[in-house]
């Protein structure tokens, strides 16, 4: 067992090693660019923009206040239960409380990396009676292992290469989220 001071030393060194792959001025134009897309989409149509935490805190809270129209905000936290088969089964750790009937949705996630968890919230969404459901997320990793062929979601931010990625809300063993740019381990 590891103690606290050498999970801190592994993770010091995982960044001092770590390739940075999009720096903190590419994720802001990045930002910029998607909330120019999320406004022209969604400036008329009074939406709820839930973040998926714990990922989605990051993004939430770069991106909303560049978003210059009415919008409410909560947040949900869940996890996919097993294996792909298994995929729509979520362990809700906090479930939406706001009705959903009739509203335009914006789910915000960090990644989009094979996509199983991110898919279930939103088919959950809309069962709960949403009108449209959408999805935001600041990182799409291009490889093929996504839920669905050809998954995306609504509005990208960066498409970036299919690595171990932390910062901009992506973690490292429960550090980093809070790296303003996004990095890949170093060999990975």
């Amino acid at each position: 067992m590891s103690s606290k001071h050498e999970i801190i030393q592994e993770v010091q060194r995982a960044m001092d090693e770590a390739d940075c792959l999009v720096d903190d001025s590419q994720v802001e134009r990045a930002l910029e660019v998607l909330a120019g897309q999320i406004t022209e989409c969604l400036k008329d149509k009074d939406p709820l923009v839930f973040a998926v935490m714990n990922g989605g805190l990051v993004l939430a809270g770069r991106l909303l206040p560049k978003l210059p129209f009415p919008l409410e905000v909560a947040y949900l936290h869940a996890s996919r239960y097993g294996h792909k088969l298994n995929g729509a089964l979520l362990d809700w750790r906090v479930r939406p409380t706001q009705d959903l009937r009739g509203r335009t949705v914006l789910v915000l996630d960090d990644i989009l990396d094979e996509g199983w968890t991110l898919q279930a919230i939103l088919e959950h969404l809309k069962k709960e009676g949403a009108d449209e459901v959408l999805s935001a997320v600041l990182v799409h990793k291009l490889h093929d292992r996504k839920a669905y062929p050809g998954m995306r979601a609504d509005f990208t931010g960066l498409d970036v290469a299919d690595r171990f990625l932390f910062g901009c809300g992506m973690d490292y063993k429960g550090y980093w989220r809070n790296a303003p740019g996004i990095y890949a381990l170093k060999g990975h």
